[in-house]
């Protein structure tokens, strides 16, 4: 009973502390910035091995520490960044959707690329794709971008399912500049979508 109701005491005070700090919402999500206050729950999702299937390895706390400082000097310097999500209802920390510019040179890019991470126990819901869906809308009719890309390793078959569900299009195979280290992953597919794609406002 006394765990219930600190559980309650916790869900409430998540709540509260999150209200009106949204960049922006879908139906069941909030989309907000990062701050150092969610190291632990980040370190957490970015620990576990199932989450971090498709990437090099797990991250330590120390990792994902410095993951978070770019994330936030990434929002300081474009206005976007891989946003932390929530569950709107409880306040629930799911993992992050969002935008990132990245620079590592291909055929495609220097761009602007949509990515998602979410923690094991929200898979299966449609939150990637919901929360996709919406920060593409802030992509072409908030920051007037023309063109969003996404990249994954050829087996992320659910992530490529969530492109082809927010209607993105399948571009082709490349090799991962920044994945030479990693024979297994370094093979990687590329989507994108254009805002007159979209149908959204352009």
């Amino acid at each position: 009973m006394i765990w219930m109701i600190l559980n309650l005491i916790w869900m409430i005070s998540k709540m509260r502390k999150s209200k009106g700090k949204y960049v922006f919402q879908s139906e069941r999500l909030g989309f907000r910035t990062w701050t150092k206050d969610d190291l632990f729950e980040f370190s957490e999702i970015n620990a576990d091995a199932d989450v971090m299937e498709h990437f090099p390895r797990p991250l330590s706390v120390a990792e994902t520490d410095g993951f978070l400082d770019r994330l936030i000097a990434h929002y300081d310097l474009h206005g976007y960044q891989y946003f932390a999500a929530e569950i709107l209802e409880t306040g629930e920390l799911i993992g992050f959707i969002g935008l990132a510019f990245q620079r590592y040179k291909t055929e495609f890019s220097p761009a602007t690329d949509i990515g998602w991470r979410l923690k094991k126990s929200v898979w299966g819901h449609g939150y990637a794709t919901e929360g996709a869906k919406r920060c593409l809308t802030f992509a072409f009719e908030d920051l007037n971008l023309k063109k969003v890309f996404s990249a994954c390793t050829v087996n992320n078959l659910r992530s490529q399912n969530v492109m082809k569900k927010i209607g993105m299009t399948r571009m082709g195979e490349f090799n991962h500049p920044n994945l030479k280290k990693y024979p297994t992953l370094e093979k990687c597919v590329w989507y994108e979508i254009s805002c007159n794609e979209s149908q959204l406002s352009c």
